[in-house]
């Protein structure tokens, strides 16, 4: 079964930039869309972004839209999120998963479309 690792959280301040990973062990990534979502406390777990599979489309939330980047290398099995012009209300667990089958990269990213899911990274945006 496709096992997803996030990492690159952390701590940062409004106006700076991270850069999460996703990588995936035990199969390959690269048939599968990736999507990043986030959940902070006390909110439902939203998509921010997806990436289909080739790498060629992807789709944004509103919300991060001109400020984040979603890439993927399949060659080494890494799906990324950069994160630049950070605000507070980034701040939240951040997740990748994969698409079920037949979920494409486009309009909304759900999470009912998406499985295997990672344990998350913190982000943390505070001056």
């Amino acid at each position: 079964q496709l096992r997803l690792v996030e990492s690159g959280g952390g701590l940062v301040k409004p106006g700076g930039s991270l850069r999460l990973s996703c990588k995936a062990s035990e199969y390959s990534l690269d048939h599968y869309v990736i999507g990043w979502f986030r959940q902070a406390p006390g909110r439902e777990r939203e998509g921010v972004s997806c990436i289909s599979s080739s790498g060629r489309a992807t789709n944004y939330a509103d919300s991060v839209k001109g400020r984040f980047t979603t890439s993927r290398d399949n060659a080494n099995n890494m799906v990324y999120l950069q994160m630049n012009s950070l605000e507070p209300g980034d701040t939240a667990i951040y997740f990748c998963a994969a698409a079920l089958f037949g979920i494409y990269c486009s309009g909304d990213v759900i999470k009912e479309e998406y499985g295997n899911w990672g344990q998350g990274t913190q982000v943390t945006v505070s001056s």
